[in-house]
Protein backbone atom coordinates (compact mmCIF):
# COMPACT_ATOMS: atom_id res chain seq x y z
CA UNK A 1 0.00 0.00 0.00
CA UNK A 2 2.82 2.33 0.86
CA UNK A 3 4.86 1.66 -2.08
CA UNK A 4 1.46 2.26 -4.19
CA UNK A 5 1.43 5.65 -2.49
CA UNK A 6 4.66 6.70 -3.22
CA UNK A 7 4.72 5.95 -6.57
CA UNK A 8 1.28 7.63 -6.93
CA UNK A 9 3.06 10.55 -5.68
CA UNK A 10 6.22 10.17 -7.49
CA UNK A 11 4.19 10.36 -10.68
CA UNK A 12 2.76 13.69 -9.54
CA UNK A 13 5.95 15.16 -9.45
CA UNK A 14 7.07 14.28 -12.51
CA UNK A 15 4.27 15.75 -13.97
CA UNK A 16 4.84 18.67 -12.07
CA UNK A 17 8.31 19.15 -13.04
CA UNK A 18 8.03 17.91 -17.01
CA UNK A 19 4.98 20.87 -16.85
CA UNK A 20 7.48 23.39 -15.36
CA UNK A 21 10.43 22.51 -17.18
CA UNK A 22 8.42 22.35 -20.33
CA UNK A 23 6.92 26.17 -19.40
CA UNK A 24 10.34 27.42 -18.53
CA UNK A 25 11.35 26.47 -21.72
CA UNK A 26 8.72 28.06 -23.34
CA UNK A 27 9.30 31.32 -21.41
CA UNK A 28 12.83 31.32 -21.98
CA UNK A 29 12.36 31.33 -25.99
CA UNK A 30 10.60 35.16 -25.54
CA UNK A 31 12.61 37.90 -25.79
CA UNK A 32 12.05 40.01 -22.81
CA UNK A 33 10.22 43.41 -23.02
CA UNK A 34 12.21 44.51 -19.67
CA UNK A 35 8.74 45.54 -17.57
CA UNK A 36 8.38 48.61 -20.45
CA UNK A 37 5.61 49.17 -22.90
CA UNK A 38 7.58 49.69 -25.70
CA UNK A 39 10.22 47.33 -26.54
CA UNK A 40 12.15 48.29 -30.05
CA UNK A 41 14.19 45.58 -31.05
CA UNK A 42 14.55 45.97 -34.66
CA UNK A 43 15.80 49.40 -33.49
CA UNK A 44 13.16 51.22 -35.80
CA UNK A 45 13.00 54.73 -33.59
CA UNK A 46 15.10 57.26 -32.68
CA UNK A 47 15.94 57.61 -28.90
CA UNK A 48 13.51 60.70 -28.65
CA UNK A 49 10.91 59.24 -30.41
CA UNK A 50 11.37 56.05 -27.94
CA UNK A 51 11.18 58.31 -25.19
CA UNK A 52 8.19 60.74 -26.59
CA UNK A 53 5.92 57.31 -27.46
CA UNK A 54 7.04 55.35 -24.33
CA UNK A 55 5.67 58.72 -22.29
CA UNK A 56 2.56 58.49 -24.30
CA UNK A 57 1.92 54.70 -23.48
CA UNK A 58 2.57 54.92 -20.35
CA UNK A 59 0.29 57.67 -19.65
CA UNK A 60 -2.53 56.32 -21.92
CA UNK A 61 -2.14 53.03 -20.49
CA UNK A 62 -2.59 54.21 -16.77
CA UNK A 63 -4.97 56.43 -17.28
CA UNK A 64 -7.34 54.02 -19.21
CA UNK A 65 -6.15 50.85 -16.97
CA UNK A 66 -5.52 49.04 -20.01
CA UNK A 67 -1.71 47.99 -21.33
CA UNK A 68 -0.81 49.53 -24.51
CA UNK A 69 1.89 47.91 -26.02
CA UNK A 70 4.40 48.32 -29.04
CA UNK A 71 6.73 45.54 -29.72
CA UNK A 72 9.33 45.68 -32.52
CA UNK A 73 11.35 42.34 -33.80
CA UNK A 74 13.37 41.25 -36.07
CA UNK A 75 12.76 37.54 -35.80
CA UNK A 76 9.87 35.91 -34.38
CA UNK A 77 12.07 32.75 -33.32
CA UNK A 78 10.03 29.88 -35.47
CA UNK A 79 6.19 31.74 -34.73
CA UNK A 80 3.64 33.12 -36.66
CA UNK A 81 2.85 36.78 -35.72
CA UNK A 82 -0.16 35.43 -33.95
CA UNK A 83 1.82 33.00 -31.13
CA UNK A 84 4.98 35.80 -31.12
CA UNK A 85 2.67 38.59 -29.78
CA UNK A 86 0.38 36.41 -27.55
CA UNK A 87 3.24 35.04 -25.69
CA UNK A 88 5.61 38.18 -25.60
CA UNK A 89 2.10 39.77 -23.52
CA UNK A 90 1.70 36.75 -21.55
CA UNK A 91 5.49 35.98 -20.64
CA UNK A 92 6.36 39.45 -20.12
CA UNK A 93 3.30 39.61 -17.56
CA UNK A 94 1.80 42.62 -19.31
CA UNK A 95 -1.66 43.49 -18.64
CA UNK A 96 -4.30 45.01 -15.53
CA UNK A 97 -6.36 43.23 -13.36
CA UNK A 98 -7.57 39.78 -13.25
CA UNK A 99 -8.08 39.45 -16.78
CA UNK A 100 -4.79 40.94 -17.72
CA UNK A 101 -6.60 43.77 -19.90
CA UNK A 102 -4.79 44.82 -22.56
CA UNK A 103 -3.42 45.75 -26.32
CA UNK A 104 -0.01 44.73 -27.91
CA UNK A 105 0.64 45.71 -31.64
CA UNK A 106 3.56 43.46 -32.99
CA UNK A 107 5.42 44.66 -36.26
CA UNK A 108 8.29 42.40 -37.65
CA UNK A 109 11.00 42.88 -39.99
CA UNK A 110 11.46 39.27 -40.24
CA UNK A 111 8.23 39.11 -43.33
CA UNK A 112 6.91 42.66 -43.14
CA UNK A 113 4.15 41.73 -40.42
CA UNK A 114 2.26 43.07 -38.16
CA UNK A 115 -0.29 41.49 -35.36
CA UNK A 116 -2.93 43.16 -32.84
CA UNK A 117 -3.03 40.62 -29.80
CA UNK A 118 -5.85 41.75 -27.54
CA UNK A 119 -6.87 40.42 -24.08
CA UNK A 120 -9.20 40.80 -21.20
CA UNK A 121 -11.33 44.10 -21.87
CA UNK A 122 -9.13 44.66 -24.66
CA UNK A 123 -11.10 41.96 -26.85
CA UNK A 124 -14.39 43.75 -25.76
CA UNK A 125 -12.76 47.35 -26.78
CA UNK A 126 -11.09 45.85 -30.09
CA UNK A 127 -13.25 43.85 -32.17
CA UNK A 128 -12.22 42.24 -34.92
CA UNK A 129 -13.67 44.78 -37.57
CA UNK A 130 -11.83 47.86 -35.05
CA UNK A 131 -8.55 45.90 -35.29
CA UNK A 132 -8.86 46.04 -39.48
CA UNK A 133 -9.77 49.75 -38.79
CA UNK A 134 -7.20 50.79 -36.55
CA UNK A 135 -4.62 48.43 -38.97
CA UNK A 136 -5.87 50.74 -41.80
CA UNK A 137 -5.37 53.89 -40.26
CA UNK A 138 -1.30 53.42 -38.90
CA UNK A 139 -0.56 51.00 -42.47
CA UNK A 140 0.30 54.18 -44.61
CA UNK A 141 2.96 55.51 -42.46
CA UNK A 142 4.21 52.10 -41.55
CA UNK A 143 4.65 51.01 -45.29
CA UNK A 144 6.77 54.68 -45.73
CA UNK A 145 8.85 53.48 -42.66
CA UNK A 146 7.51 56.75 -40.70
CA UNK A 147 7.30 54.50 -37.55
CA UNK A 148 6.90 57.01 -35.31
CA UNK A 149 3.99 58.30 -36.87
CA UNK A 150 2.33 54.75 -37.26
CA UNK A 151 2.84 53.89 -33.38
CA UNK A 152 1.51 57.27 -32.30
CA UNK A 153 -1.36 56.70 -34.72
CA UNK A 154 -1.69 53.45 -32.90
CA UNK A 155 -1.90 54.52 -29.65
CA UNK A 156 -4.36 57.36 -30.24
CA UNK A 157 -6.77 55.17 -31.83
CA UNK A 158 -6.57 52.72 -29.12
CA UNK A 159 -7.25 55.43 -26.41
CA UNK A 160 -10.07 56.49 -28.48
CA UNK A 161 -11.19 53.01 -28.96
CA UNK A 162 -11.38 51.89 -25.34
CA UNK A 163 -12.84 55.02 -24.56
CA UNK A 164 -16.08 54.25 -26.63
CA UNK A 165 -15.67 50.96 -24.87
CA UNK A 166 -16.95 52.00 -21.91
CA UNK A 167 -19.97 53.69 -22.91
CA UNK A 168 -21.23 50.15 -23.68
CA UNK A 169 -20.98 50.40 -27.00
CA UNK A 170 -17.82 49.74 -28.58
CA UNK A 171 -16.29 50.58 -32.11
CA UNK A 172 -17.52 47.93 -34.76
CA UNK A 173 -18.68 47.60 -37.96
CA UNK A 174 -20.80 50.37 -39.34
CA UNK A 175 -19.78 52.69 -36.42
CA UNK A 176 -15.89 54.13 -36.61
CA UNK A 177 -15.01 57.30 -35.33
CA UNK A 178 -15.30 59.58 -38.37
CA UNK A 179 -12.31 61.17 -40.16
CA UNK A 180 -11.67 65.23 -39.42
CA UNK A 181 -11.07 65.91 -42.43
CA UNK A 182 -12.94 63.55 -44.98
CA UNK A 183 -14.03 64.28 -48.38
CA UNK A 184 -16.95 65.52 -47.81
CA UNK A 185 -15.17 68.55 -45.03
CA UNK A 186 -12.84 69.18 -47.86
CA UNK A 187 -15.46 70.04 -50.17
CA UNK A 188 -17.74 72.18 -48.03
CA UNK A 189 -14.06 74.15 -46.92
CA UNK A 190 -13.77 74.67 -51.14
CA UNK A 191 -17.62 75.87 -50.99
CA UNK A 192 -17.12 78.39 -48.95
CA UNK A 193 -14.09 79.99 -49.59
CA UNK A 194 -15.18 79.72 -53.24
CA UNK A 195 -18.58 81.16 -52.24
CA UNK A 196 -16.37 83.77 -50.45
CA UNK A 197 -14.88 85.54 -53.16
CA UNK A 198 -17.18 85.32 -55.54
CA UNK A 199 -19.12 87.30 -53.02
CA UNK A 200 -16.09 89.66 -53.40
CA UNK A 201 -15.82 89.54 -57.06
CA UNK A 202 -19.11 90.51 -57.86
CA UNK A 203 -19.50 93.04 -55.40
CA UNK A 204 -16.59 94.88 -56.68
CA UNK A 205 -17.66 94.55 -60.44
CA UNK A 206 -21.57 95.77 -59.43
CA UNK A 207 -19.48 98.96 -58.08
CA UNK A 208 -17.88 99.42 -61.52
CA UNK A 209 -21.08 99.99 -63.73
CA UNK A 210 -22.41 103.14 -62.27
CA UNK A 211 -23.60 103.76 -65.86
CA UNK A 212 -26.17 100.71 -65.54
CA UNK A 213 -29.58 101.16 -64.15
CA UNK A 214 -31.98 98.58 -62.88
CA UNK A 215 -35.19 97.36 -64.99
CA UNK A 216 -38.18 95.87 -63.16
CA UNK A 217 -39.03 93.91 -66.35
CA UNK A 218 -37.42 91.60 -69.19
CA UNK A 219 -39.28 94.06 -71.58
CA UNK A 220 -37.20 96.78 -70.75
CA UNK A 221 -34.30 95.20 -72.04
CA UNK A 222 -35.43 95.23 -75.48
CA UNK A 223 -35.51 97.90 -78.64
CA UNK A 224 -39.05 98.37 -79.47
CA UNK A 225 -39.78 97.17 -82.94
CA UNK A 226 -36.52 95.00 -83.35
CA UNK A 227 -38.52 91.56 -82.33
CA UNK A 228 -41.65 90.27 -83.96
CA UNK A 229 -43.12 86.30 -83.17
CA UNK A 230 -44.97 85.30 -85.82
CA UNK A 231 -45.21 81.82 -84.94
CA UNK A 232 -44.99 79.69 -81.86
CA UNK A 233 -44.95 75.71 -80.99
CA UNK A 234 -43.89 73.58 -78.36
CA UNK A 235 -42.42 70.32 -79.09
CA UNK A 236 -42.34 67.41 -76.29
CA UNK A 237 -38.74 65.72 -77.10
CA UNK A 238 -37.50 63.27 -75.30
CA UNK A 239 -38.25 61.69 -71.24
CA UNK A 240 -35.82 60.06 -69.46
CA UNK A 241 -36.11 57.62 -66.16
CA UNK A 242 -32.87 56.76 -63.60
CA UNK A 243 -34.38 53.78 -62.10
CA UNK A 244 -32.05 52.48 -59.18
CA UNK A 245 -31.67 49.10 -57.74
CA UNK A 246 -33.35 49.06 -53.81
CA UNK A 247 -30.31 46.93 -51.99
CA UNK A 248 -31.85 44.35 -49.31
CA UNK A 249 -30.60 44.74 -45.74
CA UNK A 250 -28.68 42.10 -44.38
CA UNK A 251 -30.26 40.63 -41.22
CA UNK A 252 -27.32 39.78 -39.74
CA UNK A 253 -25.04 42.78 -38.76
CA UNK A 254 -21.97 40.62 -37.65
CA UNK A 255 -19.43 42.05 -35.55
CA UNK A 256 -17.60 41.00 -32.21
CA UNK A 257 -14.09 39.72 -31.60
CA UNK A 258 -13.49 36.06 -32.34
CA UNK A 259 -10.56 34.55 -29.92
CA UNK A 260 -8.25 31.58 -29.15
CA UNK A 261 -5.92 30.43 -26.54
CA UNK A 262 -2.17 30.83 -26.34
CA UNK A 263 0.49 28.83 -25.27
CA UNK A 264 0.45 29.77 -21.61
CA UNK A 265 -3.48 29.36 -21.49
CA UNK A 266 -4.54 33.04 -21.88
CA UNK A 267 -7.84 34.03 -24.17
CA UNK A 268 -6.68 36.37 -26.92
CA UNK A 269 -7.99 38.08 -29.90
CA UNK A 270 -6.60 40.08 -32.32
CA UNK A 271 -5.71 40.18 -35.85
CA UNK A 272 -2.91 41.71 -38.43
CA UNK A 273 -1.66 41.48 -41.82
CA UNK A 274 1.62 42.88 -44.15
CA UNK A 275 3.25 45.96 -44.61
Amino acid sequence: MKKRIAAFFLIIFLCFTVSAAAYAQEESNIDSGNGLRLADMADLLQESEEKALLALLDEMSERQQLDIVVVTANTLNGKTPMEYADDFYDYNDYGFGAQKDGVLLLVSMEDRDWWISTTGYGITAFTDAGITYIGEQFLPALGDGDYADAFTTFAQLCDKFITQAKTGEPYDKGSFPKEPFSFGANVCIAMVVGGFFAVITTTAMKGSLKSVRFHPTAADYVRSGSMQVTDAKELFLYTHIDRIKRQKESSSQGGGSTTHTSSSGMNHGGGGGKF
